[in-house]
């Protein structure tokens, strides 16, 4: 049945993320490929719609990351070329990468998020908006591009978020620094996977801990509470359902483990096209749980659809 159905894997693109979405698209295809699909790579340009228009895929596996690939676009296409696509719709899609708007709707769903407002920019100056610590990031951007944090005895925001080759928009996301442990559970279909806490070996879990070889170390199962590894579970699939997620999506959360109870767990993002790389952290979950990475593969591929 595989080897009659052709899947195009989508990877690269131009986000900040390229390199890894051309790693998560590799493998993706590679395991595809052992399974008996027959896989067409393609790494994406402004090209794209006539590509798919010539090589006229049964299902696009979506393995871009970040902006166009990520926040709806390359879903919107899909849609008008009716070609069944991975991961998330439009809707869901654009709505996870604009974290205020998000934010907004985890509320409404009775999530805690951590306190913020929007800004922009070149407001931040030498006046902190809030009492350190506190984050500053993009509003649209994923794998912690252009984050900062702001700690005690700073003297103000970093120069690079006013400087004029800044790359991630004017407008900027400012949120209570969270301390504690970074906790992240997957979303497959309406279950919940496990929950993994994250160890970055830098100051924090930034670009190069989520990516180098060594960045950083996964202990899943977290070795949290009870009651807090299954809130975790609970909210993550709460919020995989507020903004009407589909496939596979990766709740990232902080954990204040000073804080009794699960009162110290806060949900900061949703990742509806997680990475797929030797380092990612949903294929780790999935073989925790015995599904191996070509199983998560094709069970990407069976789940896609149109969802207009």
């Amino acid at each position: 049945m595989n080897a009659a159905r052709h899947v195009a894997v989508l990877k690269g693109g131009w986000s900040v993320e390229r390199d890894v979405s051309l790693v998560s698209g590799e493998k993706c295809a590679e395991a595809l490929r052992g399974l008996g699909y027959r896989v067409s790579e393609v790494d994406v340009d402004d090209s794209i719609a006539n590509v798919l228009v010539t090589l006229k895929p049964d299902v696009v596996f979506n393995a871009l990351h970040g902006r166009w690939g990520e926040d709806g676009c390359m879903q919107g296409l899909l849609e008008l070329l009716r070609i069944p696509y991975t991961h998330s719709g439009v809707r869901a899609s654009a709505t996870a990468m604009d974290k205020p708007t998000a934010k907004r709707l985890f509320h409404d769903a009775g999530i805690a998020c951590p306190e913020g407002r929007v800004m922009d920019r070149h407001a931040l100056g030498d006046t902190h908006p809030m009492p350190p610590p506190y984050v500053v990031k993009p509003i649209t951007e994923g794998s912690s591009a252009g984050v900062f944090i702001i700690r005690q005895g700073d003297n103000a925001p970093p120069a690079q978020i006013a400087a004029k080759d800044w790359a991630f928009g004017d407008a900027v996301l400012v949120e209570r620094y969270i301390p504690g442990q970074e906790l992240t559970v997957a979303v497959m279909g309406d279950r919940p996977l496990a929950v993994t806490a994250i160890v970055p070996n830098t100051k924090f879990y930034d670009y190069e801990a989520k990516y180098a070889d060594g960045g950083s170390r996964h202990i899943i199962p977290a070795e949290v509470d009870a009651q807090v590894y299954q809130h975790a579970m609970n909210v993550a699939l709460a919020a995989h359902q507020a903004l009407g997620c589909r496939g596979v999506s990766r709740a990232d959360f902080r954990y204040d483990d000073s804080v009794a109870g699960r009162d110290g767990l806060y949900l900061l993002e949703i990742n509806t096209q997680p990475g797929m790389t030797p380092t990612s952290l949903v294929p780790e979950q999935a073989a925790y749980l015995g599904i191996s990475f070509g199983e998560l593969c094709r069970w990407l591929v069976e789940d896609a659809s149109c969802a207009r």
